[in-house]
């Protein structure tokens, strides 16, 4: 095998690591830890693409050089395989979503395997195997076990929750009930998005138009009652902990945005001739209360039966159910036209006491603040269209800054009058509705009674203050972030360790009883049918043996929804340290050792709820004792997405071709004239680049369209990465993955680019192997001798390089310095051995199973995966020669070499010594010698 040939040392590598279990962690070790963690894969049947493993190579390249550095490195896989596919494949085939799960994960495994990925295997978890999910299960009996004390600023056990004395003198069931409400783990009535098809609740994120994002579904509104998670709770930490975290400041952003932490105040509006019944708002601005023409409730909000009128009764209902169809995305878009109904109630505004009107509206979302808003008009966008919209009054009570006022539509037609500035003004205080922009900043307080003339900021906090002096009102800090929605309505999830007591009817009595430990894992029943029923009721209620159970003579039933994919995503990195403990989630003394997460390396699409949910979990186990930091990730990296193969197309009209720059390629319309051109799709050997853009290579001056796109089935650009392996091998793939461009990058796939890696990698092969001999053995040119000074140098210069480019994650230049370095290898008659061995070390993480076996045949034994990395000398790297542009009045004339320590005199003589500036400069007046550095000497002359 004298050529090099991955199909045979691919197979051969992968399985010595397997057999010698070269990668297995140890989980005591004298050398530093070093946690680097891929996000896992959901196992689905279409398998891998070219694009999964981007981030996994690039932690396995980190992972094998901290190896080398010195580190106890543990990089561990596993399958996040609970999850929606596999219950509907189940649904339309009848086989077992277990069946396919294991299938598709083993798919997942042989792909992940076949790359050389240097994981340890023997720590794989799979969130659907009994023994993890029993500590999913136990981790929300921790939630479920416990409170959060606000004063001390952490979750504590529900058993230290004090009891009320009213409470408590009402019984053991009262005590129970109040417990529950003081849970992070409890139920509620919600209103939730119901898919009758799937047979369950969508969070906001899957429902697109009214319709769920998987299988465009309709989807409607309606309340259930649902476990759901204090996540609200934690809010503040969540968002303070942000800060110490080395994280991409747009992921940090992402996650402060949807906490959306927001300062203000709570304010009463009592209901005008309803006794005891008040409407109670969240608003950021205080100051402008006195501007309060209207308020509006959430169509979903509890007192909306309450306080409507009989007259109103039909319009309002008929809305509530038109609002119901939509999500809550489109409810609060900006852009769309305002629509609402009038309640026939009245509310009394607590600072003049003025009645206004109330309405419902579905621009108002019962899932933020307290679902009821005062409306402002003047001084909000919404409020202001809402108002126009239905000819409701406008009220400013907020003085704008002049430099507002005078960019105002109405300002241009005042500007010829005296006094514009003060005509500006009293149009806006007296005439508002003339005006189409809305001031929403801060100002100067007017129609707002004794408050008038105060600025802004000052206003909020005496206003603040009057509110809550009299009972109205008080300062209140409010976040977006809702309490996290855990219920699902299906088969295939983790089931609930709950229990619910039933009274002799059957029907619940509110009270619920945990599992206990060693009642866990509670596994799903075995059904014959997983249809849900089109009605939200779970697919498990038709187990009825396993649903009703009886405990000490008392009857209850099972919770018979199953937890949300993200329950066992929350935790996986902890199972990670200790997969096979029996008797706890995590020895303490492993938990120690391995957190935090060093790197954490995934997908930008999880920037939210997964790293969110994951930290609260994690932020309970640390208030209860079961881990040690505050935090799980202290480092995160979101790579990029691969897309397809660029495509490349062409417009012609009439058989002319027409320039893309000329067309819309949206359309394929011309851009002035909006003719309809025909579109040509165009092989890569039909275009060339030709700076920015691609053009035919037939006629230069027409350019083509170039774009690549997201791989998808519908569009048929998805690249296998078996046939990539097949073809180019797996050390190829993983090069060429990492040479394309900066990890965090978008970028296109190229076969061609692949076979270029491929090439590179056969002259690394010959620079060591004589490709020309039927038997393994060295190239004639390696031998034992010393390295000559330029190729030290170089050498050293290439270590600096990609040790340095390592730690800073910049895979794909530290790509180019190796294979500058392989063509400055390849023309030597003799490769020194004291080269190549440190070469092949470098390349090792990158291209592992060529490394391994060319190591091999420099005459090594074992593998180098525990080898000691390369080191550089500075002293080496250093240039003892320098060449020296010299330039006459700014023109390139010549090129001098001289000592690197050359002084500016040295390189003034030697570049008038030159001979070719000599004969240029023969009978010329030199006027002036520029030094520029080492890096220039320009002669000027006269």
């Amino acid at each position: 095998m004298p050529s090099y040939n991955p199909k045979v040392i691919e197979p051969k590598w992968q399985r010595f690591w397997e057999e010698d279990k070269t990668f297995r962690t140890p989980d005591q070790s004298d050398k530093p830890k070093y946690y680097i963690l891929d996000m896992f894969p959901y196992p689905s049947g279409a398998g891998l693409h070219v694009g999964h493993p981007e981030g996994y190579t690039a932690t396995d390249i980190l992972a094998r050089y901290r190896r080398m550095r010195g580190c106890n490195v543990l990089h561990p896989m596993g399958w996040d395989a609970f999850g929606l596919p596999a219950e509907q494949y189940a649904i339309e085939t009848g086989t077992h979503p277990r069946e396919t799960t294991q299938r598709n994960i083993a798919t997942f495994r042989r792909q992940i395997k076949m790359l050389g990925f240097s994981y340890d295997w023997d720590r794989e978890v799979d969130t659907t195997d009994p023994n993890y999910f029993k500590w999913t299960q136990w981790i929300f009996l921790q939630l479920f076990d416990t409170w959060y004390d606000s004063e001390q600023r952490r979750g504590r056990p529900i058993a230290d929750l004090p009891i009320p004395a009213n409470v408590r003198a009402q019984g053991d069931d009262a005590v129970r009930l109040f417990q529950d409400s003081k849970r992070l783990a409890y139920q509620a009535e919600v209103p939730v998005n119901w898919c009758s098809a799937l047979g369950t609740v969508l969070a906001n994120e899957e429902v697109v138009d009214g319709r769920s994002e998987r299988g465009n579904h309709p989807v409607v509104r309606m309340p259930l009652r649902q476990w759901l998670l204090r996540i609200t709770a934690y809010a503040e930490r969540l968002l303070e902990d942000i800060e110490h975290v080395d994280w991409p400041e747009s992921i940090k952003k992402m996650q402060r945005d949807w906490i959306g932490r927001s300062e203000g105040a709570e304010v009463d509006f009592a209901v005008a001739e309803q006794k005891g019944e008040k409407i109670r708002i969240f608003t950021t601005r205080p100051d402008t209360l006195f501007g309060a023409t209207y308020m509006v409730l959430a169509p979903e909000h509890p007192l909306v039966a309450r306080i409507t009128t009989p007259a109103q009764q039909a319009a309002v209902a008929a809305y509530q159910a038109q609002a119901a169809r939509k999500s809550d995305m489109e409810r609060t878009e900006l852009a769309k036209k305002k629509t609402g109904v009038f309640t026939g109630a009245f509310a009394v505004n607590p600072v003049n006491k003025e009645a206004i009107p109330v309405w419902i509206a579905d621009y108002v979302l019962i899932s933020y603040g307290t679902g009821a808003i005062m409306a402002v008009p003047a001084h909000d966008e919404r409020d202001f269209e809402f108002a126009k919209q239905f000819g409701l009054p406008i009220r400013p009570v907020l003085r704008p800054p002049a430099d507002w006022l005078r960019a105002t539509s109405v300002y241009q037609a005042l500007q010829n009058e005296q006094g514009g500035d003060q005509a500006i003004e009293r149009l806006y205080l007296n005439h508002i509705d003339r005006f189409a922009e809305v001031f929403t900043g801060d100002g100067m307080a007017v129609n707002s009674g004794d408050f008038d003339g105060l600025k802004t900021p000052e206003f909020k906090q005496k206003i603040a203050a009057w509110l809550q002096e009299r009972g109205l009102g008080e300062k209140k800090i409010n976040y977006k972030l809702r309490d996290w929605l855990f219920s699902r309505q299906r088969y295939w999830g983790e089931p609930f360790p709950i229990l619910h007591e039933v009274d002799d009817a059957g029907q619940p009595t509110g009270l619920v009883r945990p599992l206990s430990l060693d009642e866990l894992p509670l596994k799903l029943p075995e059904l014959a049918d997983y249809k849900p029923s089109g009605k939200p009721e779970p697919p498990l209620g038709k187990a009825a043996d396993w649903v009703w159970v009886t405990r000490a003579g008392k009857r209850y039933k099972r919770e018979t929804n199953t937890m949300p994919q993200w329950a066992g995503s929350c935790w996986y990195y902890l199972r990670y340290l200790d997969p096979a403990n029996q008797q706890v989630f995590c020895a303490p003394a492993k938990e120690r050792v391995f957190m935090p997460v060093d790197l954490y390396v995934g997908g930008a699409e999880h920037a939210v709820l997964h790293l969110l949910y994951s930290r609260f979990w994690h932020k309970v186990l640390f208030d209860r004792g079961h881990v040690h930091t505050p935090e799980p990730f202290k480092k995160l990296i979101n790579q990029g997405m691969i897309l397809g193969e660029m495509e490349f197309t062409g417009f012609k009209d009439a058989g002319r071709w027409v320039s893309a720059s000329q067309v819309d390629p949206n359309d394929a319309k011309d851009k002035k004239t909006a003719a309809v051109y025909t579109r040509v799709k165009l092989g890569e050997d039909a275009v060339e680049k030709q700076g920015d853009a691609f053009v035919l290579k037939e006629d230069p001056k027409i350019r083509v369209d170039a774009r690549a796109f997201k791989m998808s089935k519908s569009r048929g650009n998805v690249i296998n990465p078996d046939e990539v392996v097949d073809q180019y091998g797996a050390d190829s793939m993983r090069l060429y993955e990492m040479f394309m461009g900066p990890l965090e990058a978008t970028k296109p796939w190229s076969m061609r680019g692949v076979e270029g890696v491929y090439r590179f990698l056969g002259r690394v092969w010959r620079l060591i192997v004589n490709d020309r001999d039927e038997t393994l053995k060295l190239a004639d040119a390696v031998r034992d001798t010393q390295a000559g000074a330029e190729t030290l140098r170089k050498l050293h210069q290439t270590i600096k390089k990609v040790t340095e480019d390592l730690d800073g994650m910049r895979f794909n230049t530290a790509i180019s310095a190796m294979m500058e370095f392989a063509n400055h290898l390849t023309p030597l008659d003799a490769r020194p051995r004291s080269v190549l061995e440190p070469f092949v070390l470098l390349l090792s993480p990158f291209a592992p199973h060529l490394a391994e076996e060319l190591w091999s045949v420099l005459g090594h034994t074992g593998t180098l995966a525990y080898e000691s990395w390369p080191a550089f000398d500075e002293s080496l790297i250093r240039e003892a020669m320098i060449e020296v542009p010299v330039q006459i009045n700014g023109k390139l004339r010549s090129k001098v070499t001289v000592p690197a320590d050359a002084d500016e005199e040295t390189l003034r003589n030697t570049a008038l010594a030159d001979e070719r500036i000599r004969g240029l400069l023969e009978g010329k007046q030199v006027k002036k010698i520029i030094i520029a550095g080492k890096k220039l000497v320009n002669i000027v002359i006269g």
